[in-house]
């Protein structure tokens, strides 16, 4: 099959869910014999424009992009949905539902569409008015053009059948492999952390996250001997940013790390004692995926996604948006390791058995070779088993 992938900033990923999702599946469907060429942003790449690069198999291309807050993802989508429009594609595959604003175009060659939602992003604080309506537009473009449509939680399964009627096909995440780290620990101590007596936060700095919960409920707890770490990034909120990082400058308990990777993120993910989550909004969340690989016990905010992954046993839950239930939370959580090691040890399993990249690559080609009408090579499960419907 020839694919073509629209809406990933570009490859190799640096930060955020879509580009590592593009990183583990299309190298891997290039692996068995398919073709992807994937439209990327060319202030992501800092290639000249129509320039292209290879990434484990994928041609990653560069198309025009505006450096501009809100309106970027906008014209790099619709560029390479016109570009794709003239070459003939088997599937033509829209991640997230602000590109897919444009999948309209390359129905025009005939080529199947696919989208792929992670979450609802037109309920992200950081996007003002004109933004929100666009990527809801996209939303309802999704809905009406695409032939078949992923969604990566049952909850996101649940909206668009209930909001649209829409039947969606469930292909959840699943974490990144994290290499070796460094076992004596140089880059904790250096931070100033002890294994085992740290909290975690890692994830983009922004409102809808929370990190001002989890920083306002560590300080009113104040727990003997542990502390708190900010790992993450800024996107577009600058001015939030700030507001949290002037709120955790006089507490010598509070560590703001930055925006970390490899062997440091792995290092830091491994030593601590407790991974929060406190989110108002989640599709499915890597970064708590992966602690939950890694065997970090997990505390998170009770959105149906986190639901979802640490339910039966394999994590705690509080209150979305509750100060005190959050308090009280981390309170039981740090006096009860035991408790929590045991929930740890069930949520390992659960991903080992439930999140594969290979399983994910499978479920993506069988269902382009449902929608596609292709030989059975590419369709190994039956067409009824997806939630797809021609329109």
């Amino acid at each position: 099959m020839k694919i073509a992938v629209i809406g990933a900033k570009g490859l190799p990923p640096k930060q955020g869910g879509i580009e590592h999702y593009c990183a583990e599946v299309y190298p891997r469907m290039v692996a068995q014999g398919h073709s992807v060429d994937l439209f990327a942003r060319s202030s992501y790449t800092h290639s000249s424009w129509l320039e292209s690069y290879d990434f484990q198999g994928v041609r990653v291309i560069s198309v025009p992009s505006v450096d501009f807050r809100g309106i970027d993802a906008f014209v790099t989508s619709a560029l390479a949905a016109i570009a794709a429009t003239g070459k003939s594609y088997d599937i033509v595959h829209f991640h997230a539902l602000g590109p897919s604003l444009f999948t309209c175009l390359p129905r025009i060659s005939n080529a199947k569409i696919v989208v792929t939602c992670q979450g609802l992003d037109w309920q992200r604080a950081k996007w003002g008015n004109f933004s929100t309506r666009l990527i809801l537009t996209g939303e309802k473009a999704a809905v009406r053009f695409a032939h078949g449509m992923i969604v990566v939680s049952e909850a996101l399964q649940k909206y668009f059948w209930q909001t649209y009627g829409k039947e969606t096909v469930y292909i959840p995440n699943a974490p990144a492999s994290y290499g070796e780290s460094d076992p004596n620990f140089a880059y904790g101590t250096q931070l100033g952390l002890q294994q085992g007596r740290y909290i975690v936060y890692l994830g983009r700095l922004v409102p809808e996250k929370r990190p001002d919960l989890l920083v306002d409920a560590f300080s009113a707890l104040k727990p003997a001997g542990w502390k708190l770490v900010l790992a993450g990034g800024v996107s577009d909120t600058k001015s939030f940013t700030s507001n949290l990082l002037e709120k955790v400058a006089n507490n010598r308990d509070i560590v703001f790390a930055g925006e970390l990777r490899g062997t440091r993120l792995w290092e830091i993910v491994r030593g601590a004692g407790l991974f929060v989550l406190p989110s108002d909004l989640e599709g499915l969340p890597l970064a708590m995926l992966e602690a939950m690989q890694e065997g970090i016990p997990v505390l998170a905010s009770d959105i149906p996604p986190h639901q979802q992954l640490i339910n039966g046993g394999r994590g705690m839950l509080f209150e979305c948006g509750n100060l005190n239930s959050c308090i009280n939370s981390l309170d039981w959580a740090i006096h009860h390791p035991q408790q929590l090691a045991a929930m740890a040890k069930n949520a390992q399993k659960y991903v080992q058995i439930n999140y594969n990249w290979d399983r994910i690559t499978a479920d993506n080609l069988r269902l382009y070779g449902a929608i596609s009408g292709l030989p059975s090579e590419f369709t190994k499960t039956p067409k009824e088993e997806f939630s797809v419907r021609e329109i």
